[in-house]
């Protein structure tokens, strides 16, 4: 090596992307009781994995997806694809969750509508979809269908559960449920048990739903469906998902470019009027929600909204347990709960109790709040400290 390559600084390369992949489907063909005491015949489960396994089999993250959420969350199916996978910022190579060092696991829930089991899978009592005749789903049920799909692939033990919002619930009900097999928690932007006030939103969008005369109790057809509803649904979750600061930077009062009263058909006004006398849309804010909802209805079903934001309204581990501290007595996974200070759907002091909670029960946790404008979504964007947090916490000690 001559004197000009030693001055050549070495840079460690730039975070890579995992590519192309294709889902699975798990297919668990013997009975399964739900929490509800209803039984199914057998599930489908469709996931992803990213990585590889090491001859261990103990180096899984299992990656919990929010409501809307899926189990594509890295990666890309085709090259033609617009978008990647909905946390491809945060899992690849070299990235937060690293798959150069972790196999990475994402299922889709059950109850949910991109090829897991749920109320638009067909009933093969019937031959159409189940509807209203599916099981009740909780994230209790959840978590057990997701360790039966790791049971399926032989996973010794898993090295993460991590997961923001209905997937922080998830994480939290892993640790309980099977403590011996999880060895760190990541709960993010989430809580302990659903509040009344996000209850009461779920409740709205529920209402949005079933008021549409195409839900008709439940049974329509694949492709149809209460599309309106959905979408009002949607738009409005979508609201407590953001800040106020957040929308108010991204879209201000800007009114979108708009025809003039006397272009669209109605009277013209006066010189000094406002531009329209419409409800259509006319400011940007507007635009973006019907976008929201728009595009959700073409990926989602309306009864597995129902469902599983019912199965969020009834997730309450102090009530399940009688304390938030017994819930976590058998725990045995380290725990970082990371909280985002413009959350006002799950604030920072509902993931402040789960770590109060888990020390008092003399478990292993630490907490950390960012100081962050962007609301609830927050652990799904850009930032440079939630990564740092987690690859750091990732990389420390193996538990005893």
């Amino acid at each position: 090596m001559n004197d000009a390559e030693e001055d050549i600084p070495i840079v460690p390369p730039e975070p890579g992307e995992v590519g192309l992949v294709e889902p699975h489907d798990f297919v668990h063909a013997q009975p399964f009781t739900f929490e509800s005491g209803q039984v199914l015949p057998g599930f489908t489960l469709r996931y992803e994995t990213y990585g590889r396994l090491n001859a261990a089999r103990d180096n899984t993250v299992v990656i919990c997806h929010a409501l809307s959420g899926d189990h594509h969350c890295a990666g890309i199916h085709a090259l033609t694809d617009a978008k990647p996978g909905w946390w491809n910022n945060f899992i690849g190579p070299g990235k937060a969750i690293d798959t150069n060092q972790f196999f990475v696991l994402c299922a889709n829930v059950l109850g949910g509508c991109q090829g897991s089991s749920g109320p638009s899978s067909t009933d093969p009592r019937t031959g159409r979809p189940f509807g209203l005749a599916f099981p009740f789903v909780t994230i209790r049920d959840m978590v057990h269908a997701q360790k039966l799909l790791c049971d399926h692939l032989g996973l010794a033990s898993l090295a993460a559960v991590i997961g923001g919002s209905m997937g922080g619930m998830l994480v939290l009900q892993w640790g309980i449920e099977y403590p011996a097999f999880v060895r760190r928690l990541i709960p993010l932007a989430t809580t302990a048990r659903e509040s009344a006030q996000a209850i009461a939103f779920n409740e709205v969008g529920r209402q949005a739903i079933m008021q549409d005369p195409e839900w008709n109790h439940g049974d329509y057809p694949k492709g149809g469906g209460p599309r309106v509803g959905l979408a009002v649904a949607r738009m409005m979750a979508h609201i407590t998902y953001l800040s106020d600061e957040s929308m108010d930077q991204k879209f201000g009062r800007r009114r979108t470019k708009r025809l003039t009263p006397a272009t669209s058909g109605l009277p013209p006004a006066g010189a000094n009027a406002p531009a329209a006398y419409t409800f259509d849309v006319q400011f940007e804010v507007e635009s973006y929600l019907r976008h929201q909802g728009e595009s959700f209805i073409n990926r989602f079903d309306a009864n597995s909204y129902l469902y599983i934001t019912r199965a969020l309204d009834h997730f309450d581990l102090t009530a399940a347990h009688g304390s938030l501290e017994q819930a976590f007595a058998a725990v045995e996974a380290g725990t970082l709960s990371v909280a985002f200070t413009s959350d006002w759907l799950f604030p920072s002091a509902q993931n402040r109790e789960i770590v109060l909670a888990l020390l008092r029960a003399g478990k292993r946790a630490s907490y950390a709040e960012l100081a962050t404008n962007l609301g609830h979504d927050s652990f799904l964007l850009e930032s440079e400290d939630l990564y740092t947090l987690v690859r750091s916490f990732l990389g420390s000690p193996r538990s005893p």
